[in-house]
């Protein structure tokens, strides 16, 4: 068993954490800035971060590292500082987990590279493979418990930081893609597709984050299930629709609605449930508070799933967006 399995059979639903990017940028991250160089040139911050999802109920947080690989932290010169900078990541969420109440599980976050595999793109299965295997090398040493690749699109990838992770690290693997077009990831992978590809390569849970709606995530997730009754699945969407006012990018998912997402998803056989864009450690209190029965289940509208776009200001390839980089639960 791992130690998923453990709290799993000891809390029955595990709660993960909200976003990290907006809650940096209140405490000053400036925009285009790099949140992973936080982790050393401002600790305390991020660890308060970390604390303040502890305090609100969370079993699982994510390390301050989703733009942690090289490809990704070249875009701010910073690709010589890859090991650094994701273990000082885990040690400052380890910091904010050992000072609970409670067990509470780092998990290392590992997102996209950004970049096109071959023969679409540059990105062969061994650049690929030797990028992951950098950043868990990192992360495994700054304490983290668990290896969290999330807001992927393509298997190929996912299955390159398997392999890259495997090279480095003994640590349970946790796998979750981004379903926003028509019930699939950007290129194409369904529900099926995911949860049957990623048993395969022995990952120890798979799941769904980010996304276009609520809606749309908890249907990818609906399908992993019916595919395969056993395996451990992670929800961690999106705070409802973002919505562009202005510069400004906001979500309608209020910490009512969220909450009533969280018990749609444990009765639908989901065993650890976050947020992630637009959440906030309120937000995650609410979804704890429903989830223990302190309070009674919010009464929300539920919008079904929809094939819908959200439009986005132009943007320059490879350069984060306003506000941090999609999946990066900002």
């Amino acid at each position: 068993m791992t130690i998923l399995d453990e709290l799993i059979a000891e809390r029955g639903v595990l709660l993960i954490d909200g976003a990290m990017g907006t809650e940096l940028f209140a405490r000053g991250l400036e925009s285009g800035g790099a949140p992973e160089l936080w982790n050393v040139e401002h600790p305390d911050r991020v660890t308060a971060v970390h604390a303040d999802y502890v305090a609100a109920g969370s079993d699982i947080i994510l390390t301050n590292s989703f733009g942690g690989t090289g490809f990704r932290l070249k875009l701010h010169q910073l690709d010589d500082r890859v090991v650094e900078l994701n273990e000082a990541a885990a040690r400052v969420a380890r910091a904010a987990a050992d000072a609970g109440d409670r067990r509470v599980i780092v998990a290392g976050s590992m997102g996209p590279t950004g970049e096109l595999l071959e023969p679409m793109g540059s990105l062969t299965p061994e650049t690929c493979a030797a990028a992951f295997a950098e950043q868990a090398k990192g992360l495994d040493a700054g304490g983290a418990d668990v290896l969290w690749i999330e807001t992927m699109s393509h298997l190929d990838e996912i299955a390159g930081a398997v392999a890259g992770a495997r090279s480095v690290s003994t640590l349970p693997i946790v796998a979750t893609l981004s379903y926003d077009t028509a019930g699939r990831t950007m290129m194409g992978v369904t529900g099926v597709d995911a949860v049957t590809r990623l048993a395969e390569l022995g990952v120890d849970a798979v799941g769904a984050n980010c996304g276009n709606n609520l809606a749309d995530t908890e249907a990818a997730l609906i399908e992993m299930r019916s595919t395969n009754p056993d395996i451990l699945l992670v929800s961690k969407a999106n705070a409802g629709m973002p919505e562009w006012h202005g510069a400004d990018l906001h979500y309608s998912g209020s910490p009512d609605v969220m909450a009533a997402h969280a018990i749609r998803q444990r009765d639908a056989g989901i065993q650890m449930i976050g947020a992630c864009c637009g959440s906030s450690p309120e937000h995650l209190a609410m979804m704890r508070k429903v989830l223990d029965g302190q309070i009674p289940v919010p009464e929300v509208d539920f919008e079904v799933a929809v094939q819908r776009q959200v439009a986005k200001p132009r943007e320059r390839r490879g350069a984060r967006r306003r506000g941090g980089p999609a999946g990066a639960s900002y």
